[in-house]
């Protein structure tokens, strides 16, 4: 049979996608043992999981992006879940780090839209899970600072205060989240979740893959296999299974 045939015939294959959307420590999800690896192994067949992280990037400029990254004719039922991750850049101190730099309103105005922006392309709240910024191992982050000439330009309970906002964001909007500023505090040297300070290390793409699991599994464990598995093709005739 000519390909062309093939492909009028059979229908069209689509993935279901979940979007991982974030600064840095997203866009290095895709790391080896990273966080979003994780996942991507675990829904192999089931869905696709894109990296949408963008180093350096900020709840402002994040809001402008969105809506070309899920356009408002997108499929909602072709998004099984986003997770959005922003708050380490924004909480940079002002004085230090203007450029990156959010104030904690605008921040929480910001998180609101996009939640709002993500419900006015009809995809539900229950699909959508906030992910506050990690702790800050202040001293750790000082050395990778003035390894570049910079000050400390960070502080921990700054940081803290972006994951409150975060987390009463997610309470308005009926989202799921992630507060990993506090569950990661729970254990007294929350460091070593951390490689540098501010981007999460091993064990810390490990907590943070636990945990974002543990809310995905029920929801896209679920979903089929695309495609049936090898065994139960019809090797004398396999356009009778694949079509």
């Amino acid at each position: 049979m000519a390909l062309a045939e093939a492909g009028a015939r059979g229908r069209l294959l689509r993935w279901p996608r979940l979007l991982l959307f974030g600064d840095s420590i997203t866009e290095y999800s895709f790391q080896e043992n990273g966080w979003g690896t994780y996942l991507a192994e675990r829904l192999v067949r089931k869905c696709d999981v894109l990296n949408r992280g963008i180093s350096g990037y900020n709840s402002r400029w994040a809001k402008v992006i969105l809506p070309r990254l899920i356009p408002g004719n997108t499929s909602a039922d072709s998004i099984v879940a986003v997770t959005i991750f922003f708050g380490a850049n924004d909480s940079a101190l002002k004085e230090l780090n203007p450029k990156q730099h959010v104030p904690l309103e605008e921040y929480t105005a910001n998180l609101k839209s996009m939640v709002q922006y993500l419900k006015s392309v009809d995809i539900t709240a229950d699909k959508i899970i906030l992910i506050t910024p990690p702790p800050l191992q202040e001293s750790a982050w000082e050395k990778a600072c003035l390894a570049k000439g910079e000050k400390l330009n960070r502080c921990n309970g700054t940081t803290g205060q972006y994951a409150q906002a975060c987390v009463q964001v997610a309470r308005e909007c009926s989202t799921d989240v992630i507060d990993l500023w506090t569950l990661m505090q729970k254990d007294q040297d929350f460091s070593s979740y951390l490689s540098d300070g501010l981007h999460l290390s091993a064990k810390g793409n490990s907590f943070l893959a636990a945990q974002l699991w543990s809310r995905l599994e029920n929801k896209l464990s679920a979903l089929p296999s695309l495609l049936p598995y090898w065994r139960d093709v019809d090797h004398t005739n396999p356009e009778a299974s694949l079509l």
